[in-house]
């Protein structure tokens, strides 16, 4: 929940910013956790939507959040849990690949090769 004071010298804009990023960094709002639309989200607030628009942009160029087209804006995904994700997703990457009966050696010439492409 998002509260704005519109007697602080804070702008608008950054209190929202603000709170979105400490909710991100706490938790609060998960890695993949879809955000409301600026519309929505401007009108929940009693802002304009420039307002909502530019915090969501400065979230966006901090590496908060990412914006995928039509889909929306979501918490992204960083530091430890970047870390993790990479983790799961290279154990299941190995899980199969075994399961395949590639080498330790094939899996990396493999992954140098998709990684250079």
């Amino acid at each position: 929940m998002l509260v704005v004071d519109p007697a602080s010298h804070v702008p608008p804009y950054e209190q929202v910013r603000s709170q979105l990023e400490a909710q991100a960094v706490a938790g609060e709002l998960p890695p993949g956790h879809r955000l409301p639309t600026v519309r929505r989200l401007a009108d929940d607030l009693g802002l304009a939507v420039n307002t909502v628009a530019r915090a969501y942009r400065e979230l966006e160029q901090a590496g908060v959040v990412e914006t995928r087209g039509r889909l929306g804006t979501f918490v992204a995904v960083r530091g430890a849990d970047r870390e993790r994700e990479a983790s799961i997703a290279a154990r299941e990457y190995v899980r199969r690949a075994r399961e395949l009966g590639f080498s330790v050696e094939d899996l990396v010439r493999v992954v140098r090769r998709e990684a250079e492409a």
